[in-house]
């Protein structure tokens, strides 16, 4: 305050308290290192979602798909007969089809029309299936049509219209649409 009167200094101290060398010390906050977790291309060169041959057994996948349907009847309420089939669909188009038995009904491939099989992985694109014959198919959702039949239901599924994950695909709302050529 150099610059100021002996009068304006001795105003700016009756008016207010001046804290003289007082330092105010920060406090560091030390942030929790969290682990990033694996990049893709690790899990990649680990090979953590592939199914070992030793495992490509149809059997195996056999309590899953009971697994799926009762999930299935618990999500739909019941599937009693009086229950209204559009509710049944767009209850399927929302639900996670890991375990379910589907056949490939329609498709511009004509080798994968028939496809039968429990759905072992399912990705944005594709569906890892493994058929009776202990075979894992691996069918790309673009272009085919699937059929899933529980309990008298049989549920037709566009797989044009789902290339999303289980996850993405459980929060989308779908719009209701005409029908789709392939």
């Amino acid at each position: 305050m150099p610059q100021k009167s002996d009068e304006a200094i001795q105003e700016h101290l009756t008016h207010k308290a001046v804290v003289l060398e007082h330092f105010h010390k920060r406090r560091k906050v030390q942030k929790k290192k969290r682990g990033k977790g694996l990049s893709t291309k690790q899990r990649r060169e680990m090979r953590l979602f592939e199914i070992k041959p030793e495992q490509q057994r149809y059997e195996i996948f056999v309590p899953l798909h009971e697994l799926w349907k009762q999930y299935i009847r618990d999500l739909c309420s019941g599937l009693k007969p009086d229950t209204q089939p559009q509710m049944v669909q767009t209850k399927m188009l929302k639900a996670d089809l890991h375990g379910a038995l589907v056949t490939v009904t329609k498709s511009k491939c004509p080798s994968y029309v028939g496809t039968m099989g429990i759905i072992v992985q399912e990705m944005k694109h594709i569906f890892k299936i493994i058929t009776k014959e202990d075979k894992l198919k691996v069918i790309p959702k673009l272009n085919n049509v699937f059929s899933i039949e529980l309990d008298g239901f049989v549920s037709y599924i566009y797989g044009s219209r789902i290339q999303f994950r289980a996850s993405e695909r459980s929060a989308k709302k779908f719009k209701g649409r005409g029908t789709l050529d392939l």
